[in-house]
């Protein structure tokens, strides 16, 4: 078990996110903040290989404000088609 003291302004942050976020105790925020930290080097691994799988896909494409504009439509229509 690992004890951590921390100043009185850190830790009402620490409990206050912990609330937001639903978690009965900080020290179960903490953890969670800790599974994260270590999932993330496979995760940025992941997204730096989706990245270069995108820019070896194709012609390059010019993003304007009228193609993010059109993307942006086209994921409403997606994830809201009733809309």
């Amino acid at each position: 078990m690992l004890n951590i003291a921390l100043p009185d302004q850190i830790l009402a942050f620490v409990e206050e996110q912990a609330t937001a976020a639903g978690f009965n105790t900080a020290s179960e925020y903490i953890y969670r903040l800790i599974l994260r930290e270590q999932e993330r080097p496979s995760q940025q691994n992941r997204i730096e290989s989706l990245l270069l799988s995108g820019l070896e896909s194709g012609e390059p494409v010019e993003a304007t404000d009228d193609w993010w504009a059109q993307k942006r439509t086209q994921l409403e229509r997606t994830h809201h088609p009733d809309a």
